[in-house]
Parts: C-alpha cells; sequence; structure tokens
C-alpha cells in the first residue's frame, strides 16, 4: 500500500523541516467534489491546475489512467458540486467568481465522454426565460431555481428547486420542487396540488417524490407529511423553533419507513417513524451519550433500503446494518489503520465493483482512493493538499473542561507538533454561527495552520453551540458577551492549568461570531487576550438588526434573532453593554480585522464603524478590506493574503511577546 500511494499523492513534504507555507493549507484543494457514477463504472473529481484553472474530469475505475476531461474552468470560475445524473451523464454546478453573493449558480449537464453538453440554469440574474402563452420558447431556466437532486431511476433528468420571493426580503419566502430533463431542458411539475406554506426544505422518498416539508412561519417551525399518492398534505408537527423538543427529518428507508431526529434523555438521537400506523419507535435507532445525532445515510438505490449511516460524535465512523459493507469496512481499516476511513458506495451499492474510500485523520487531509472489490486492491486518486506532512502537523484532541458555574464544555484542543520544553503561546479559535456545531476531529486546516506556526490551539464548543444535548444549546440563549463569553475565559484559563498554554501569550480570533466574540473578549477580559484577529465579525448587536444592507429576513429579524440574541427594544440595555462598538475606547490590546465589501450577511459597516471608533484611542489595530468577498473568503490569493497577514501578527504580537 506505502509503495503504491506515496508516489501517487506526492507527499513533497515529507523530508522538509519547516513547516509549509500558507499556500500548503489555503489553497483549494487539488482534488475534490469525487463521485462515483451510479453503477461504480466511472468515477469523476474536480482536479486544481495552475493559476487557478480547474477540470472536471471522469476517470474508468477499472483503470484510472483513462480519463477524460468533461469542463475546463477558468480562475473566475469554480465548479462548487458534481453529481451524477446516470452512468453515462454527469451534472455539474459553476459558481462565477467575479460576482459576489450566493445565487449566481449556473447548472450544465453533459455525457461522460464531455458530448451533448447543455447549460440548464443561467446564473445571471438579467436573463429570461421567453414565455408566449404556455409555449416556452427559450428553455434555459432563470436564477431563480438550482439543482436540487438527481433522479435516481436511470433517466436523463434531475430535480431542482424554484424559489419565490416577497416583496421585502433578500431571502426566498419559500419553494417548489421541478423535474427537468437534462437533454431537452423539458420542466414539469414534480407534484400536483396546493403546498404548505413557507416550504424552506423538502424532503423527497427513495422514489423522487416529494413526501415532507419544513416551513418555518412567525416563529413556528412545521413539518408536513403527504403518502407517496396523495395530494393532501398533513401536519406532523408544529413547535417554536429552537425552543420546542420536536423531531426532525431525516431520511427514507424504502416506502413507509421514516428517520426521524428527537430528543432522547436531553439529546438528539435517531429514531424510526411508522408511517403506515403514522408512530415513532419508543426507544431510538441510534443514540450516543453526551452527543446528539449528527448522521448521513448509506441508501442502496437498488433495493432503496438502508445499507449504514456515518456518524459524526467526538470523531467520525460508520455504523453499517449490512454485513457485506460491515467487513469491507474492517478489511479496509486494517489496511489504512492510521486513518479514519469513510466507505462511500456508488448508488447501485452491492453490486457495483468498487467502493470510494476517503481517509483522512487530525493531521492529514482527505485522501481519495478506489477499493476494488474483485481484487481486494486500493488505487489511490489524490489528496486534497499534498504538501502537507502530517508529521509536522499537530495531534488533535477532544476534551471537556468545566465553566466558571460547572457546565461541562467540550473543546478541540491542537498542540503543536514536538516535545514542548514548557507552556507555549496560545489560540482561543472562536467559531462562528454561533448556534452550529464548530469542529470535529477531522483535518482543521486553520486550526493546523496555527500549530505548525508553534501556537496551542483551542477550540471550545461553548453554551449555545450544537452537538452537545438540548440543555447545552438553551444556556446559550440571550447570552451573546455574558456566559456564552465567559466559556472562552474559562477555556484559555484550563489550557493554563493543563500546562499547555503561556498565560501571558494567549490570543483570541474568529469570523463572524467568532469575530464579535473577539472584539468582545478583547474587552471583557484584557487581563487575559494580549491580542486578537478577527474577520467577518458582529460589532454592534443592535446594527446585526436594522443595517439595511443585511440579508436577514423578517422572519430571521422579527423571530429568530430574538429568540437567539435577544429583543432590540426589551433586551436594549444589555445590547448596550455587550456591543463592542459602544465600548470600543476599552479595547486597548492590538488587533487585526478583515472584512469583505460585499459581504451581506454582515455588512461591511460594521467593521468600519468599529475601526474608526477603536482606532481613535488604540494605534495597533489593522483593517483589511476586500473588494470581491461576502462573508469570508472564496478567493485563493485573498485568503492566503489573509491568513499570512495573521501570521505575521500573531508572530509580532503573541510569539515574540515578553
Amino acid at each position: 500500500m506505502k509503495t503504491l500511494l506515496l508516489p501517487l499523492l506526492l507527499l513533497t513534504g515529507a523530508t522538509q523541516a519547516a513547516a509549509p507555507g500558507a499556500a500548503s493549507f489555503f489553497q483549494s484543494p487539488k482534488i475534490s467534489h469525487v463521485e462515483l457514477s451510479p453503477k461504480g463504472g466511472y468515477v469523476a473529481s474536480v482536479v486544481s491546475l495552475a493559476d487557478g484553472v480547474t477540470v472536471l474530469a471522469v476517470r474508468d475505475t477499472s483503470d484510472l489512467s483513462q480519463y477524460k476531461a468533461i469542463l475546463k474552468t477558468t480562475d473566475q470560475e469554480r465548479v462548487t458540486a458534481v453529481h451524477w445524473i446516470n452512468e453515462n451523464r454527469i451534472g455539474f454546478t459553476i459558481k462565477n467568481l467575479r460576482i459576489e453573493f450566493e445565487g449566481n449558480l449556473d447548472e450544465m449537464a453533459a455525457d461522460r465522454d464531455g458530448a451533448n453538453l447543455t447549460h440548464l440554469i443561467s446564473g445571471n440574474w438579467e436573463h429570461q426565460r421567453e414565455v408566449t402563452g404556455r409555449a416556452i420558447k427559450a428553455n434555459l431556466l432563470t436564477a431563480d431555481y438550482a439543482f436540487f437532486d438527481v433522479a435516481h431511476d436511470g433517466s436523463d433528468d434531475i430535480l431542482v428547486e424554484k424559489y419565490s420571493w416577497n416583496q421585502i426580503d433578500r431571502a426566498p419566502d419559500h419553494s417548489r420542487l421541478y423535474r427537468l430533463n437534462t437533454r431537452t431542458r423539458q420542466l414539469r411539475g414534480l407534484m400536483e396540488g396546493v403546498q404548505p406554506p413557507a416550504v424552506q426544505w423538502w424532503g423527497t422518498d427513495t422514489a423522487d417524490v416529494p413526501r415532507l416539508t419544513i416551513s418555518q412561519l412567525n416563529g413556528r417551525c412545521i413539518t408536513s407529511y403527504r403518502g407517496a399518492s396523495d395530494n393532501e398534505w398533513r401536519e406532523l408537527d408544529n413547535g417554536v423553533c429552537y425552543l420546542d423538543r420536536r423531531f426532525t427529518p431525516q431520511f427514507f428507508d424504502g416506502d413507509d419507513t421514516l428517520y426521524v431526529r428527537a430528543n432522547h434523555k436531553g439529546y438528539g438521537a435517531l429514531f424510526r417513524y411508522n408511517l403506515k400506523t403514522m408512530k415513532m419507535d419508543a426507544e431510538p435507532f441510534i443514540s450516543v451519550p453526551g452527543f446528539d445525532y449528527n448522521g448521513t445515510a448509506q441508501i442502496d438505490y437498488s433495493s432503496r433500503r438502508l445499507m449504514g449511516i456515518h456518524l459524526q460524535t467526538d470523531a467520525g465512523s460508520t455504523y453499517w446494518l449490512n454485513s457485506a459493507m460491515k467487513a469491507e469496512q474492517a478489511k479496509i481499516d486494517s489496511m489504512l489503520p492510521a486513518t479514519t476511513n469513510t466507505l462511500h458506495c456508488a448508488r447501485e451499492c452491492l453490486q457495483a465493483p468498487v467502493v470510494l474510500v476517503v481517509s483522512s485523520s487530525d493531521r492529514q487531509p482527505n485522501q481519495y482512493i478506489i477499493y476494488h472489490r474483485a481484487s481486494g486492491k486500493l488505487v489511490a486518486l489524490g489528496v486534497e493538499h499534498p504538501d502537507i506532512n502530517a508529521e509536522q502537523m499537530g495531534l488533535r484532541d477532544f476534551h471537556r473542561y468545566s465553566a466558571r458555574d460547572g457546565r461541562s464544555i467540550p473543546a478541540y484542543v491542537t498542540l503543536p507538533p514536538g516535545q514542548a520544553a514548557g507552556p507555549r503561546p496560545a489560540v482561543v479559535l472562536v467559531h462562528g454561527g454561533p448556534n452550529v456545531r464548530g469542529t470535529y476531529w477531522d483535518w482543521d486546516d486553520e486550526a493546523q495552520f496555527l500549530a505548525s506556526r508553534g501556537y496551542v490551539v483551542i477550540q471550545p464548543e461553548f453554551r449555545g453551540s450544537t452537538g452537545f444535548g438540548s440543555d447545552h444549546f438553551s444556556a446559550g440563549l440571550k447570552q451573546w458577551g455574558m456566559s456564552m463569553q465567559d466559556d472562552l475565559a474559562d477555556a484559555a484559563q484550563w489550557a493554563v492549568r493543563q500546562g499547555w498554554a503561556d498565560p501571558k501569550r494567549i490570543a483570541i480570533m474568529g469570523a463572524s461570531y467568532g469575530g464579535y466574540a473577539t472584539l468582545m473578549g478583547l474587552i471583557k477580559h484584557p487581563d487575559i487576550y494580549r491580542c486578537g484577529v478577527e474577520w467577518a465579525g458582529v460589532a454592534d448587536i443592535g446594527l446585526h438588526f436594522n443595517t439595511p444592507q443585511s440579508d436577514a429576513s423578517q422572519e430571521t429579524l422579527n423571530y429568530s434573532l430574538r429568540t437567539l440574541i435577544g429583543d432590540p427594544d426589551k433586551d436594549a440595555e444589555q445590547f448596550r453593554q455587550y456591543s463592542p462598538l459602544l465600548r470600543a475606547a476599552e479595547l486597548k490590546q492590538p488587533l487585526l480585522m478583515a472584512h469583505g465589501l460585499e459581504d451581506v450577511r454582515v455588512p461591511v459597516e460594521h467593521a468600519q464603524r468599529f475601526y474608526a471608533a477603536v482606532k481613535r484611542h488604540n494605534p495597533n489595530v489593522e483593517l483589511i478590506t476586500y473588494h470581491n468577498e461576502g462573508h469570508g473568503w472564496r478567493h485563493d490569493d485573498n485568503r492566503i493574503a489573509f491568513w499570512q497577514r495573521v501570521e505575521a501578527f500573531l508572530d509580532k504580537h503573541l510569539k515574540q511577546a515578553n
């Protein structure tokens, strides 16, 4: 295995003593969007070439040296998704990087040899379909359509989602599903009748029939259901979003078994829901103490049955129901013992001649390998970041520490490589969201980049984060700047007590909510944090509610944010106390800020106002703006340059500080 993989994966860093540069961590992956064809005869992937150019290539899995280039992009385009339509036809989504917002996506399809290329959806919002009565003259769909899924019946069809807007919000108000032929561009409805209002999520069964919706309306989350041959929808569940312990549909197994996520002893667990009796099982199918269920189903579309579930707890694993797949997992794990090996079936899971293996660890980026069932051999396709040498990366572990009020807080800690002579400089790296799970035991480019520079990296799953039980989430409601912030300070002090972190050299950094927490942390806990780095961060909670440039919908502003953060009127004093902009004069430490001028999630006004306010009292503040970026960095040159600036900033203000 070693002699086969290493030359193909180009592990050039193996003999280098110095850590790789920022480009090795943050440039676009050399290989991505790896997908097996439905029968497993072919594998598609996007390969990055020099100067940002990418190629969508299709290889014969029986001989990976045989390939066909389907599409070559410019450096201002990026393939963002690849999906096999059938064994002979492939679809792909392209984003135009010249325009920075989420909706400019072109959808295309071609035969696996590159022939019969068809443009299906235009990402240009100025394009209009010409309609004369019921006869459509121009079949190229407009940008209010988007790819939803492939059809699983072997046809040339895909499912597309058509978004509709109200007269107020930037975000869509609801959507509806259609079926589109990728050769003729014929569009037809996927269902008859009236659908539930304000649909934000669709669930289709294994025969591609829309059976479930989730609507969000006036602060309530509503799950609706219909039978496979019915036109009428009925309500399954209705509760206050974020607060009520309700169930959430996950996936279908066959025609009549639905799997849902519901509460079990304070944690999300996976349950079977019988659609004949309309009852959920009394006991969970999968429940992991200390973690909410977080999984992806592996379906065999020949039998339309569940084969297994890829799970995330403290680390990734797979629970296989099928004995043959379980045996293959054990065999591949014995061949690749140092990594987590996730097996991805073709659509015809048990009949396909190959399985795609995604192999990774905390120290190694994703590596793509084809496993041949007949011979039992592994053949490498490539690795996302080939210049990364695992021996130069830090060890990453899952921990729990006690906050000041006794709450157990999960955290991932990445220690720099090599033996420590004593406590080292540390970074508290705060995830965005904030009501999401921040990270996993997988390869983390930001954490490993910092660790390779000698920093201990602490990533707390502070209260309000998801994935660790309903009580942990609820404890963070309306706690911006308060106990959520204290959890971060407690993480830094815990790392000091472990002997990892130098108490005089601790920084805080993060993006979006993590940017807010960086600003608030420097203000609230100046005795802990020596400096900070924030990007795309919220500087003023009140501004988060009332800036006209924001993409937040009225539903989000009037219900979701008021539940999660607070009410601008009722909680006005709390907002004033915990808005960094109103306390900018208190921030005395060095600070690096960055923001995209096209950001509509957290408009650049946040950064500009805060920079102007803090600069009056603090000369050690820098602001970087990127004219072609939104809420985060899509462009390789910006992303690499930003992290080079971060490295220089931390070296000056943290590593070399006395």
